[in-house]
């Protein structure tokens, strides 16, 4: 379906945010929410011209916030002349609708909001494939209110439904079309992964996926490691297309790095679905590196979040690294030693200065390091290339060039043992080394 829903406007539109404190909650909670909506928005090209909350028991089924508090909030957007007003969490379709009629602008949710962001966002055809799947799932239930004003359609032979069909039944069926056309497409992209995957397994070599929260710097730290070109911007949700690098420790062991889409709080259901072909690079994952914007005010609660969307995945409980990013950005005395004492297994860096990568690069040889042989080797001096091959594949411990051939003690992963096998004099059992 084409321009369905569109949030986009060539001129910068003029937003007002709403949200609701419950009395359960904390009103820093609120204030940090809609900090986070304000970016959001400017994320995605708005001008954020006023906000607005209610403290409630419970949020209102017809209007969400409270019929009153509805009118005075459109009287100051009347007066502000607003274009769009943005509610901090999901709204029911009757909620839009009562809502449009209030404010008499365009109404649109959280969930709405991050849709049109990642539908900017995306690059890749399966990028956008997975963005528009959501958007149509959070759409098909609010078709209604765009086809009020049409009456049925005359039935007749030939004509489906009988009695006649309305606009938005014709509508309807188009869009479930539409979703179960992405499905077959995506499911097809799910096996090419499981076939890039098998062949990864061959090469025995583990795989780290990057997680955590958007704008943590997960695409800088990536880059920085691999040498990739990953986009990478001060901005919410800059990489949307999972990268897998192939990166060489100091070791000299070969291991595999993704980086996947950044996790926020209040992520719609309909994106984690959608993006499962995405985050599955998370699922396979050996080792989840996950990566924290230390010099935040609230990366506890961030960490937080993104644990939250982690055990959604089914993934909690997977091994994980805690990397502290931006420590160029920390102040604060002490900062860094409390976070790596409360996180046992929790490095510290600078993506940006290149600060703790000796110690990051050393940890991950020891977290992602594989099932490895130690083997003693002799091999003549005139075979050069299997003394090459040797230090390219293996981590060569102790080495001896003297006498009528070289004597070396190694490390080889063991799919590459058949290849040194007529030069092997000793070895040892498979052990992690």
């Amino acid at each position: 379906m084409k321009g369905l829903v569109d949030t986009i406007n060539r001129e910068t539109e003029r937003v007002f945010l709403v949200g609701v404190q419950l009395k359960a909650e904390d009103a820093w909670c609120i204030d940090e929410s809609l900090d986070e909506l304000t970016e959001l928005v400017t994320t995605a090209g708005g001008e954020v011209v006023g906000r607005g909350t209610q403290r409630l028991d419970k949020f209102n089924a017809a209007t969400f916030i409270g019929p009153g508090k509805a009118k005075e909030f459109a009287e100051e957007c009347k007066e502000s002349k607003v274009d769009t007003v943005v509610f901090d969490e999901e709204l029911s379709p009757a909620q839009g609708r009562n809502l449009e009629k209030v404010f008499e602008c365009k109404i649109l949710d959280r969930t709405a909001l991050i849709l049109d962001i990642f539908s900017q966002r995306a690059r890749t055809r399966e990028g956008k494939m997975q963005v528009e799947l959501a958007q149509l799932n959070h759409l098909l239930p609010r078709l209604t209110r765009f086809w009020t004003h049409l009456s049925r359609q005359k039935g007749g032979i030939g004509m489906r439904g009988g009695e006649g069909e309305s606009q938005l039944e014709v509508d309807r069926r188009k869009v479930r079309e539409r979703i179960d056309k992405i499905q077959r497409d995506l499911e097809l992209v799910m096996r090419q992964r499981d076939v890039q995957r098998s062949g990864r397994k061959r090469n025995q070599w583990p795989l780290g996926s990057l997680v955590g929260y958007t704008n943590a710097g997960k695409s800088t730290l990536f880059n920085a490691i691999t040498g990739a070109a990953t986009l990478s911007e001060d901005k919410l949700f800059a990489t949307l297309d999972p990268t897998t690098r192939r990166l060489r420790l100091p070791t000299n062991q070969n291991v595999l790095l993704s980086d996947t889409v950044g996790f926020i709080r209040k992520l719609p259901h309909d994106l984690v679905d959608a993006f499962k072909a995405t985050l599955e690079e998370v699922v396979e994952a050996d080792l989840l590196l996950h990566v924290v914007d230390i010099s935040s005010p609230h990366a506890e609660e961030q960490i937080n979040a993104v644990n939250q969307v982690l055990g959604e995945l089914g993934v909690a409980d997977k091994p994980t690294l805690m990397v502290f990013n931006k420590i160029d950005r920390v102040t604060a005395p002490g900062l860094a030693k409390r976070y790596t004492t409360e996180y046992e297994n929790s490095i510290v860096v600078s993506a940006k200065t290149g600060e703790g990568f000796d110690a990051f690069m050393a940890e991950l040889g020891k977290q992602l390091r594989p099932v490895r042989q130690m083997v003693e080797l002799s091999i003549p001096h005139s075979q050069s290339n299997i003394i090459a091959r040797l230090h390219e594949v293996g981590q060569v411990l102790e080495r001896n060039y003297d006498g009528a051939e070289a004597v070396f003690k190694a490390l080889i992963p063991p799919n590459h043992l058949a290849h040194f096998e007529s030069f092997i004099t000793a070895e040892d059992e498979l052990a992690k080394a």
